[in-house]
């Protein structure tokens, strides 16, 4: 197992589409177990995997708090099958260096997909679990969650950025 280098934004491999998994291969189980040290190196609570540079359709994650032990989920193939509600949330990430800000999402949704294993899934999420489920669903699909806020507050970000990088 490794820990792999996080891409962060504006590499263009953060704005590409992640391809669906069409078997679950011994390298996609490699890379599961890298995302989830790079996830708990980072540490953050999700990973997709166009954040590690492998554009295939899996994320990892875990909500659980510290204290209570780790508990890794994987979702390979996800999709929002079901939302409903609408919910602000501040988020941060990984791929996005110094940053995080109010976001709207949906309240509640439920996911599909495929376990580590390549059974069929469904999590049924709300509060802190919908939001991270749908951030990274966003990240496989090319989108951050700078693409979900105003023109003006990304703008100003994008300064940060430059003035950061010049120093």
């Amino acid at each position: 197992m490794a820990v792999l280098h996080i891409h962060k934004y504006p590499e263009v491999v953060l704005k590409e589409k992640a391809r669906p998994v069409k078997e679950i291969t011994d390298e996609i189980q490699c890379l599961i177990d890298d995302m989830a040290d790079t996830m708990y190196q980072a540490p953050g609570i999700g990973l997709a995997a166009n954040q590690v540079g492998a554009l295939h359709r899996v994320i990892v994650f875990d909500v659980t708090p510290k204290e209570e032990g780790r508990n890794l989920c994987v979702i390979i193939n996800p999709e929002i099958v079901a939302s409903e509600g609408e919910v602000v949330h501040q988020e941060a990430c990984l791929s996005v260096s110094d940053y995080s800000c109010d976001v709207r999402r949906k309240a509640c949704i439920t996911v599909a997909g495929l376990d580590r294993e390549g059974n069929p899934l469904q999590i049924e999420a709300k509060d802190l679990l919908a939001v991270v489920l749908q951030h990274e669903i966003d990240h496989l699909d090319g989108i951050l969650f700078i693409d979900r806020i105003s023109r003006l507050r990304r703008s100003l970000y994008n300064r940060q950025l430059k003035k950061k990088n010049k120093t």
